[in-house]
């Protein structure tokens, strides 16, 4: 994007934010999918593939949480801030033109 573009649509402060949040989400979902198939896999030795696999999607998981929380990009334990945040993304997002 355009940086003229991204400073006036308050992108410009958000692009961490948003690749945070995006590898966020992933990795939940990688981690739920993982759980998933593991309980419907028939042998010994793709139950142990997926569960390493299901380990490390875990790990990956907590080291995304962990450099939002350092970054102030996600609030977990204080529910107030977290909504604050939320809000004011959702004010940026409605402003940028569609």
């Amino acid at each position: 994007m355009n940086p003229i573009l991204e400073y006036l649509t308050g992108m410009n402060t958000l692009t961490d934010e948003v690749i945070a949040m995006d590898l966020h989400m992933n990795a939940k979902s990688g981690v739920r999918n993982y759980a998933m198939a593991l309980t419907e896999c028939a042998t010994p030795e793709i139950k142990a593939i997926l569960a390493k696999q299901l380990e490390e999607a875990i790990d990956a998981h907590e080291m995304i949480t962990d450099y939002m929380i350092q970054r102030g990009l996600y609030h977990p334990h204080q529910m107030n801030e977290q909504i604050q945040l939320d809000l004011q993304n959702i004010q940026t997002a409605m402003k940028i033109p569609t």
